[in-house]
């Protein structure tokens, strides 16, 4: 089995930083795109940023240049840095791996538990 689990969340003033970290672990052969996703109460989830396997990153445009994706040489783990927060930042932010199984062919997606981002004003 696959475990995704997220850390560094929390209550930040608006203005601050925050890190978030992603570490996938369990049975895997590979490991493709890594990405951060967001849902704000009564909103649709949005991507936030991504980054594959290559390094390459794609970034929504609300957090270009504030946000920054980056990846572990191991390529497991998926950290987003998030600097000059602001309230409408406020979301659950969810990881999302696509993953090869040693056992098993093909890519499916793997997504954490969530980790609450609060910025008050």
């Amino acid at each position: 089995q696959v475990q995704v689990v997220e850390s560094g969340g929390g209550l930040v003033q608006a203005g601050g930083s925050l890190r978030l970290s992603c570490a996938a672990s369990g049975s895997i052969f590979s490991i493709n795109d890594m990405g951060w996703y967001r849902q704000a109460p009564g909103k649709q989830r949005e991507l936030v940023a991504s980054i594959t396997s290559s390094g390459r990153t794609k970034y929504a445009d609300s957090v270009k240049g504030r946000f920054t994706i980056s990846r572990d040489n191991a390529k497991t783990t998926v950290y987003l840095q998030m600097n000059s927060l602001n309230v409408e930042d406020t979301a659950v932010y969810y990881c999302n791996a696509e993953i090869k199984l040693r056992y098993k062919g093909g890519w499916e997606d793997y997504w954490g538990q969530g980790t609450q981002v609060t910025v008050s004003s």
